[in-house]
């Protein structure tokens, strides 16, 4: 198995030398960068593993750049936040993040991140995983982004669910958004904190069941059989992941044809 690859990305040059030498230590071959430019760099020239991401980057903003590898990459990115920048943990995660890490943190701790996400990415080569979001993939709001999954269709611009006969599934707006965040990100792990930044949850503990009781109802409209599971499947100790190979479907409006 060739060397895995770090791109580490802060504006620290204190920071790129610790994760450096930690991360060397442990096996990885590890880049450093502190601009946009410098990574966008890197990745055209370098296969890249998987890149550590600060959100703060001087005059930079890493919400943006991750936005920006995004649109040429599927490279794994753990985003590097403050540890009060919810908003921006939730964003991160929107843009295509697999997971973040807030500071300060131990570098051991980054680095059992790091083996899990490649752990993940290892897992889903080779499958139809879609990592795409369907602003990403429409970018020019004239084609219409349907996701396939095990015979239903997923309609996002228009949040509806078609089911196994093209019948309308009844989602809520809530619903729906659990889906979809699921749809754009299959075959991954997701813990239950995840699962409630992504669809916008308010702060909650760890004892609050509200992420099971809406993966319950979800289950109930898109399972076979709800009591056995195929498609959200539970992590135990961790989570939920959707196991169903998810395909992009993008069909151009006849305007957009002509255009």
């Amino acid at each position: 198995m060739p060397d895995q690859t770090i791109l580490v990305v802060d504006d620290d040059p204190k920071i790129r030398t610790l994760l450096r030498n930690v991360l060397e230590d442990d096996g990885f071959v590890v880049f450093e960068a502190q601009t946009a430019a410098e990574v966008m760099q890197v990745i055209e020239t370098t296969p890249v593993s998987l890149i550590t991401l600060d959100i703060h980057l001087g005059s930079e903003n890493g919400i943006e750049l991750a936005r920006q590898i995004r649109r040429v990459s599927q490279v794994a990115i753990i985003m590097v936040t403050g540890k009060d920048d919810v908003i921006d943990r939730v964003v991160g995660l929107e843009v295509g993040a697999d997971d973040y890490i807030t500071k300060p943190f131990h570098v051991r701790e980054l680095i059992a991140r790091i083996r899990s996400v490649l752990r993940r990415a290892d897992g889903q080569e080779g499958a139809q995983d879609v990592v795409v979001t369907a602003a990403q993939a429409a970018p020019s709001g004239q084609d219409s982004v349907h996701f396939t999954f095990d015979g239903m269709t997923a309609i996002p611009d228009q949040m509806k669910l078609l089911d196994r006969n093209g019948a309308e599934c009844g989602l809520t707006s809530g619903d729906f958004k659990l889906l979809d965040v699921f749809l754009n990100r299959p075959k991954r792990v997701l813990s239950r904190d995840q699962l409630m930044d992504l669809t916008g949850g308010t702060e909650w503990s760890p004892l609050d069941r509200a992420i099971d009781n809406q993966i319950a109802r979800l289950r109930k409209k898109i399972e076979r059989e709800p009591s056995d599971p195929k498609l959200i499947k539970t992590v135990r100790g961790i989570g939920y992941t959707f196991a169903s190979n998810v395909v992009i479907v993008q069909s151009v409006e006849p305007s957009a044809k002509s255009a």
